[in-house]
């Protein structure tokens, strides 16, 4: 499994613009066989900065997710919103185990 963190710091105009896409890429995200989890989450004390928690079966997931519909939308959708380049760092899971990670999603 990898776990990918994407950080993302939005232009204050378009934060209801970005949350509005972003989820409408999560909830497709979760269809994907590649994906086990997709977070959306907004900073409390800075609501213009978001991170994307992504967590994929394997290290080939993340790129078959690049192909999607949905992804290239979503990034075509967002690019001006953003008050930087987004980022990311990936991570290997340690805790909880593979098995802890699969929960139900509502979409």
């Amino acid at each position: 499994m990898l776990v990918v963190l994407v950080y993302v710091q939005v232009l204050p105009d378009y934060v209801e613009d970005f949350i509005a896409a972003t989820l409408e890429n999560a909830r497709c995200s979760l269809q994907e066989q590649g994906i086990v989890r997709f977070d959306v989450v907004q900073q409390q004390d800075d609501p213009c900065a978001f991170v994307l928690v992504e967590v994929y079966r394997t290290v080939d997931a993340p790129g078959r997710h690049k192909e999607t519909e949905h992804y290239l939308r979503w990034r075509d959708t967002v690019a001006d919103m953003m008050a930087e380049p987004r980022s990311s760092i990936k991570f290997i899971p340690l805790f909880p185990q593979t098995a802890g990670w699969e929960t139900h999603h509502a979409v």
